[in-house]
């Protein structure tokens, strides 16, 4: 395969959930040669979705990493492609594969057009810059809208959406794609599963309307190329599609536009040419801005890596699997090379890694190299100590490549081994989910002598539960999901003094600190240049040694312990900053143990003074049901303490958004299948933090306690 950066394409493909993302998947590694025969979702028979929840489930859970070749204008490509999962409860798997790719797919379902999820993936790609193209799938269902979904586009995501082909008929009528550039009609043959491609004219009947389009297409491609713009004033007729092509793709690797295809993966009609379109229209490993990251010596020092094999290896880590062969660490090199077997360094841990073998994976076959240049992504065996986020580097030009975020975790349950030979298998099993996912927690609690696991969702909870017991074999009772709530403050408080005094013969302990609390909230933070982890923020504002400088980081410790544990009630405390303004020490007596017994006192009476409330999870409920339900479900949602924000007609289809504390919602998807006789369906995912009622308040603190 080409080792030139202009022959390889990164590229993901994201949606809502049912968009069809893996059936377009599944197409794409059919025509390329990559797998012999085309696996089918609702079969339970997708290469890329190979794990036994995910062939039962009829779902994505895991982004899969694949390698294929595609022979475009008689040059050999190599395109990367990640299938990622259009689930809320899986968003970390969306967030942690944009982040390495430098294109990306956005499918919408013709019927449905821009949905809830399809929104939160488009703004995760916003975030990670990344340019994409768009696909309307399933334009042969009943009610497929071609011209809707292609304005869900421009309204519901404010993109500058280009159509580049319209569908040849639509519903149980689709024949093929008019592809708009050229002008011409491809019909896509049954019995070869759409791999004959034939090239005819236009039927008369959709000239007007193709005309109509092109124009379009012509005018919004020149915009984007002001030389273009004054030819097109001129002559527009004189534009030729290499013009447009060229002046499009600049577009959209400038984030400025979005080109549009359409087609039927299901039916195996337009996947050809969207992949053709890969090729044409995003951007190669170099035309990507350079790689930004800081010197880890000094956080404050930017650096960059060009997307070269010339430069200093570094590497981002996005995905870690548990492996019978040992663990498989999935990483993008974005400068430099990686050989089998060279040393590299992690900075974030300054540990030293050795990539022992290093595969070019396809969803679960591998082929092995003996090394591997910028621009690729690959999976490698021999890393110990790296997790997702991690950057790996060479160890005599270190750098810390930008991190991804990870959503907190807004659902727990308590989780117990049934014998002692569990209990060991447990914690070993929870450590191993842990590396391969960032968006799962799990703690081991003291006083109650339970361990405590947290994620995004109770389906991301139940597939953890079924891992454990169906993958691993451990024996395991779970308890009730539970909310994480979280504390915050109301007010500032000042002069809050933490005072710890022991003494029982000998030395004994002595430590005095003062300190003011405050409201505070992650833009202000990033604004004075704090520290804000957990959503804590620790400033140091002692003068005159009255804390000696040694003693400090305890202090912070202290605080930063009591605000996780939390402190009025047993969740974290978030959005305040915590300043140290005064305190004593003792010559003899004075210990970092004592300093942060004293951090834990203050905060404890700080937040007394500057009274505390508790937080509660909001989710964004999206709900599409017939009309006739309507009222069922509003009243419904209501009495669930939800606020109904938008009602959108869609057809014969009301869709309501609303917000609704999570508390609420457990075993919502079954209530709401109930009362709408299984005909309405809705989405969910994390919004924000909330107060909660004052009387609510009182329930939960009492039995968390």
């Amino acid at each position: 395969m080409a080792k030139d950066l202009n022959f390889i394409r990164n590229i993901g493909v994201c949606a809502h959930i049912d968009a069809g993302k893996t059936t377009v998947t599944e197409r794409i590694l059919f025509y390329t040669g990559k797998s012999y025969k085309i696996g089918e979702v609702h079969e339970g028979t997708a290469t890329m979705d190979f794990l036994q929840e995910e062939q039962e489930r009829g779902i994505t859970i895991q982004s899969a990493a694949t390698t294929c070749p595609w022979t475009h204008k008689g040059q050999e490509y190599k395109i990367n492609l990640i299938d990622t999962p259009g689930h809320v409860d899986f968003t970390i798997e969306v967030e942690r594969s944009l982040r390495v790719l430098d294109g990306a797919i956005a499918v919408f379902d013709g019927k449905e057009g821009v949905e809830a999820q399809s929104e939160t993936v488009w703004r995760q790609a916003d975030r990670y810059k990344v340019p994409r193209m768009c696909f309307i799938n399933k334009m042969d269902k009943m009610g497929a809208n071609f011209e809707y979904s292609f304005d869900t586009i421009k309204k519901r995501l404010g993109a500058n959406p280009i159509a580049m082909q319209i569908p040849w008929g639509e519903g149980d009528e689709l024949v093929g794609i008019i592809d708009l550039l050229e002008m011409k009609a491809y019909e896509f043959d049954k019995e070869s599963q759409g791999a004959i491609v034939t090239e005819k004219e236009i039927p008369a009947d959709l000239l007007d309307k193709a005309e109509k389009w092109r124009h379009d297409l012509i005018e919004n491609g020149a915009a984007l190329d002001d030389d273009l713009m004054e030819q097109y004033l001129e002559d527009e007729d004189s534009i030729t599609p290499d013009q447009i092509r060229a002046a499009i793709r600049k577009g959209t690797i400038a984030l400025e536009c979005n080109p549009v295809f359409c087609g039927s993966a299901l039916k195996n009609i337009g996947v050809q040419r969207l992949i053709d379109a890969t090729i044409d229209y995003l951007p190669n490993p170099e035309e990507v801005p350079d790689t930004k990251g800081t010197d880890p010596k000094d956080k404050t020092i930017e650096m960059t890596r060009k997307n070269n094999e010339k430069d200093p290896f570094s590497a981002l880590v996005f995905k870690v699997v548990s492996d019978t062969h040992g663990d498989l660490t999935y990483m993008r090199i974005y400068s430099g090379k990686l050989v089998k077997g060279t040393r590299t360094l992690n900075p974030g841990n300054n540990k030293r890694e050795i990539a022992s073998r290093i595969f070019e994976m396809h969803a679960k076959d591998r082929l092995a190299l003996d090394e591997v240049g910028a621009g690729n992504i690959v999976a490698v065996v021999g890393i110990k100590n790296s997790m997702t986020g991690d950057t790996l580097c060479d160890p005599d030009n270190p750098i810390i490549l930008e991190r991804m975020e990870f959503p907190p975790p807004v659902i727990s349950m308590s989780i117990e081994p049934k014998t002692a030979d569990d209990k060991r298998k447990l914690s070993e099993a929870l450590v191993t989910i842990r590396r391969e996912d960032p968006s799962f927690r799990s703690e081991y609690n003291e006083e109650t002598g339970q361990t405590i696991i947290a994620g995004m969702g109770e389906l991301h909870l139940e597939i953890i539960k079924n891992k454990l017991i169906r993958d691993m074999k451990i024996g395991v009772e779970v308890g009730r999901p539970r909310v994480s709530y979280r504390e915050a403050i109301k007010k500032s408080a000042d002069g809050c003094r933490g005072l710890f005094k022991k003494q029982s013969g000998g030395r004994g302990q002595f430590g005095d600190c003062t300190i003011n609390i405050e409201p505070f909230t992650a833009e202000q933070a990033e604004e004075a240049g704090l520290d804000f982890t957990d959503n804590v923020a620790f400033e140091n504002a002692i003068v005159g040694g009255a804390i000696p400088k040694e003693f400090i980081p305890s202090v912070e410790v202290g605080v930063r312990n009591t605000a996780k544990s939390g402190v009025s009630a047993p969740f974290p405390l978030i959005n305040i900053k915590v300043t140290l303004t005064d305190g004593k020490y003792h010559d003899v007596d004075s210990s970092q143990v004592a300093f942060e017994q004293a951090g834990r006192l203050a905060l404890r009476e700080a937040v007394s003074k500057a009274g505390s409330v508790l937080l509660e999870p909001i989710m964004k409920v999206v709900i599409t049901t017939p009309e006739e339900y309507v009222g069922n479900v509003t009243g419904d949602i209501s009495s669930r303490r939800g606020m109904i924000l938008d009602t959108e007609d869609k057809g014969i289809i009301k869709e309501i958004t609303a917000d609704v504390p999570l508390s609420e919602m457990f075993g919502y998807t079954t209530d709401l299948r109930g009362m709408s006789q299984g005909r309405a369906a809705n989405s969910m995912e994390f919004k924000e933090y909330r107060e909660m009622p004052g009387n609510l308040q009182k329930e939960v603190i009492e039995a968390g306690a």
